[in-house]
């Protein structure tokens, strides 16, 4: 698998933990890494941690050599890098790299992103007209929606609300949004994650899912008719549950996937579950897409002290979802396995004798 990586913000630890995760022995016969940046950016932060291994500079993905990191040259200027300290000039390459990466992700000269941690505000200072990572994918590589999955082990929570003020989110839920991000979250735990027949928990917007309607209506009117209706069309799933309930009497385990409302609803158990070793993905684009769910962490920045855990699993995340959208695709377009999976699925078809073996 040809990975790419975004190098994000050269003022935070994005370039240290992607080196960190490079070094470690045997990555070379897992994936082809190819890193989009600079070499001289990529020697600075070399230096500064010392970490030592070979790299090969190249123009594009389609001079890959297969038994060496690789680094895609974006740009040849002189950077100015200000460790631990958010600046325009860190913005301005953080989507240079950005930009590269999805292009040749686009073009199929790579299998998968990862990107490391950005910046917001050096990214706006930089006129990055985007709050961020997923927005700016979404409209590369979808029709328009994307689906924010946060992944560690066989906890996969989803968000039906990304990057909104608390004050948004009541507003942005409706009974087409959650029916869509139901629906795309089955999806993904299917083709990304080789769940076949997934089971799908969904957490209510108000305290106590509302109690019936006594603390606000957006259950009654917009969750629980959504989930009843995608329940009819065969989806395995259940709720609204209260989320303070749910994770706290780890009700979680017993799902495949769980669709959160608003992002700390989501976020917050995530990351008291498994932070350092969790991983941001994006469902329901053309490209597969992870990173690592830690941010720049400017104050630790330049001084050796980075953890590359997330980063690392945020790299092999993306080689088993590249690998298992393949293998779904292969099962799917072998007509035996079609009338054996639609058989299994409750279709009024026999099978003949001879695919039954398969």
């Amino acid at each position: 698998m040809k990975i790419g990586i975004s190098i994000g913000d050269i003022n935070g630890i994005g370039l240290e933990v992607i080196l960190k995760t490079l070094a470690s022995p045997g990555i070379l016969n897992f994936c082809v890494p190819v890193i989009y940046g600079s070499s001289k950016v990529v020697s600075y932060h070399k230096n500064i941690t010392g970490i030592d291994f070979q790299y090969q500079q190249i123009r594009s993905a389609n001079q890959l050599v297969t038994d060496r990191v690789n680094v895609v040259n974006c740009w040849q200027d002189n950077v100015n890098i200000t460790i631990g300290k958010p600046s325009e000039s860190g913005g301005l390459y953080a989507i240079k790299s950005l930009e590269v990466a999805v292009a040749e992700l686009k073009a199929g000269m790579i299998d998968a992103l990862v990107t490391a941690p950005i910046n917001k505000y050096a990214m706006q200072m930089a006129g990055f007209p985007f709050p961020g990572h997923t927005e700016y994918l979404t409209q590369e590589l979808s029709n328009g929606d994307s689906l924010m999955l946060m992944v560690n082990d066989k906890l996969r929570i989803a968000l039906a609300t990304n990057h909104l003020p608390i004050d948004d989110v009541a507003g942005a839920i409706d009974k087409a949004l959650v029916m869509r991000k139901i629906q795309m979250l089955n999806d993904s735990l299917r083709k990304d994650f080789g769940v076949e027949r997934p089971t799908i928990a969904v957490m209510g917007l108000n305290p106590h899912a509302s109690d019936s309607g006594v603390i606000g209506d957006e259950e009654e009117k917009y969750i629980r008719p959504a989930i009843e209706d995608l329940k009819v069309k065969g989806i395995l799933v259940n709720g609204p549950f209260p989320a303070d309930g749910f994770f706290g009497s780890g009700q979680h385990v017993k799902y495949d996937g769980i669709l959160a409302m608003y992002h700390d609803q989501g976020l917050i158990p995530f990351k008291l579950l498994s932070f350092g070793s969790g991983v941001n993905y994006t469902a329901g684009l053309s490209g597969v897409r992870t990173s690592p769910d830690h941010g720049t962490a400017y104050d630790i920045a330049g001084k050796n002290e980075a953890d590359p855990s997330s980063f690392r699993q945020a790299l092999y995340q993306a080689v088993d979802i590249s690998r298992n959208r393949k293998d779904h695709a292969e099962m799917h377009e072998n007509p035996m396995i079609k009338k054996r999976n639609r058989l299994t699925e409750g279709e009024d078809e026999v099978l003949p004798e001879e695919a039954q073996t398969v």
